[in-house]
């Protein structure tokens, strides 16, 4: 268990460490591999390759779960989307991934969630009968995935009382009780990254954000510091290329089609008391739904859309209002009092990296709806692998086809990879994360971290402040950010290690405190490293 005074340091990221590596890694000795991209497949795949015992470099130009790797709804699924479209394989391997992290690599990070799809008058009874028994068959999927019972509890219909206790916001004429399933859910997307990051740089490898891959070939990639404008070389035997949907502007040969995925923010109060999620049915789409999610901070995501995105890919993709109100009339279809467009606090869109594969003067593309979540490994003609498709729940999936691809194209010396059943950095046993002296929240982000974060407030009781009036989280877990999690501007903080940023007024109101907790984080180091740098004795 991790000692309450910190985390083991080789897992911890800093400014310092980014510094030192990248130094070691431009112009230094060539490594089995190099990765680019740190979303959660990119940094799967560095996590993956370094655990099978190659030296790893691993890139972004921005910064851990910058891109798409955010911006999700947040679940680990089980794949009944993908079965009820007869994709039986793509299916069974959701299935397996999410038993994989819930059960093995990642349970302090996913935990079970409830669902209730409410049966109102705009779902018929033929819908009914046919979404029940697309959750038994999600049930089965679980058992063939050798996920337990105890982990993930069996659907069954409700009552009229028990529907409108878990989500009294629902309109009650017409309703006749719901379906209550249950699938996976993450805490915190971002910090799912952060913990592959850091578990991946805990077995050596080289995490270095603010790197951005301006060439690659077979043998490595010229970069540039985006921090300093200096450019270099960074040699390696195998080059991943897990950018996403901007990995087509690396290699050639590779044509994404970017699908938008938009979410609504909405405060608590805007739905009142939600013990469950909600599945509302798209009217006119037989297999095609609007989450309402309720979040460990108190705010509700509604999500999400999957339309086209044409032209140059965006950093960072903003929700067109058309997507704000579909959402919007999905929602207040199930509602007994409507949500109004002035009560959306926020608004996010990630880009899912599809691979197209349709014919390339294809009369009629399809929708992006319509093509398949499955990933695929790719080999330019220069040599560089590629990995896109896929999505979050089967990201290790995904990293350890990528790096088998690099293994057998360079005849690197390296066995199978074991990181289905290689805990993350946080991760313990349900038990052991339940007797830790730490507040539930904080060990449902940080696991047998939780301690450690804690006690920088018993230190500091200013710490333990929040940086936010009505919201979570404190200035303890910003200076984790700073110290252990690589986090190296008031962005990074805001943004990612934590979801401040997602509703701008909240990020408004909160950058000064978290600059001044940042200048005091790097003043903390400073001083730390001055206190170890020897001092010559006087003549």
């Amino acid at each position: 268990m991790t000692s309450p005074h910190g985390p083991d340091p080789a897992s911890s990221l800093s400014a310092a460490r980014r510094s030192r590596e990248l130094t070691d890694s431009v112009g230094g000795p060539v490594v089995d591999v190099l990765v680019v991209g740190l979303g959660a497949t990119g940094a799967g795949a560095a996590l993956d390759a370094a655990a099978r015992g190659l030296s790893v470099v691993a890139v972004d130009a921005h910064d851990l779960a910058f891109g798409t790797s955010r911006f999700s709804s947040k679940l680990i699924h089980g794949g009944l989307r993908y079965l009820a479209s007869g994709r039986l394989d793509v299916a069974h391997e959701s299935a397996v991934e999410r038993g994989v992290l819930m059960e093995r690599t990642a349970p302090h990070l996913v935990q079970a969630q409830p669902f209730v799809l409410p049966l109102t008058p705009l779902v018929s009874h033929g819908q009914a009968a046919l979404a029940r028994a697309g959750f038994r068959a999600g049930d089965a999927l679980r058992l063939a995935a050798r996920t337990a019972r105890a982990t993930l509890p069996p659907p069954r219909r409700i009552s009229v009382v028990e529907t409108r206790h878990l989500a009294p916001a629902l309109r009650r004429d017409g309703l006749r009780g719901g379906l209550l399933s249950w699938d996976g859910r993450l805490t915190d997307d971002a910090r799912l990254v952060t913990a592959l990051a850091r578990t991946a740089a805990a077995r050596g490898a080289r995490i270095l954000t603010r790197v951005r891959a301006l060439e690659l070939t077979s043998t490595g990639a010229r970069v540039r510091d985006e921090l300093t404008g200096e450019t270099g070389e960074i040699r390696a035997r195998a080059v991943i290329n897990a950018s996403g949907v901007w990995a087509g502007g690396l290699v050639d040969g590779v044509r994404i089609r970017p699908s938008r995925g938009t979410h609504l923010v909405l405060r608590p109060e805007s739905l009142g008391t939600l013990s469950a999620g909600l599945h509302i049915p798209v009217p006119g789409e037989g297999n095609r739904f609007v989450l309402v999610l309720p979040q460990e901070d108190g705010r509700v995501y509604v999500g999400l859309t999957d339309e086209p995105v044409d032209g140059d890919i965006p950093d960072v993709p903003q929700p067109p209002e058309t997507d704000i109100g579909f959402l919007l009339d999905v929602l207040c279809s199930v509602l007994h009092v409507p949500v109004h467009r002035g009560d959306v606090v926020g608004a996010f869109a990630g880009l899912r990296p599809l691979l197209d594969t349709a014919a390339e003067h294809a009369d009629t593309a399809p929708r992006t709806a319509d093509l398949s979540r499955r990933h695929a490994v790719l080999t330019s003609s220069e040599g560089v692998v590629t990995v896109v498709g896929g999505k979050l729940t089967t990201y290790r999936r995904m990293a350890e086809d990528a790096v088998d691809a690099a293994v057998r194209l360079r005849a690197l010396a390296a066995g199978p990879s074991p990181t289905a059943s290689l805990p993350l950095v946080g991760a313990a046993p349900p038990h052991v994360l339940a007797a830790l002296p730490a507040a539930r929240r904080l060990v449902r982000l940080y696991g047998d971290e939780a301690p450690a974060v804690q006690a920088l407030a018993a230190r500091d009781p200013r710490l333990g402040e929040p940086v936010l009036p009505g919201y979570p989280v404190t200035g303890a877990e910003l200076l984790w950010a700073v110290r252990h999690e690589g986090a190296l501007d008031e962005e990074d903080v805001l943004d990612r290690r934590t979801r401040i940023g997602l509703v701008p007024a909240d990020r408004a109101m909160a950058l000064e405190e978290v600059r001044a907790l940042f200048h005091r984080a790097q003043d903390g180091r400073a001083g730390r490293q001055r206190s170890r740098t020897p001092t010559s004795s006087s003549e």
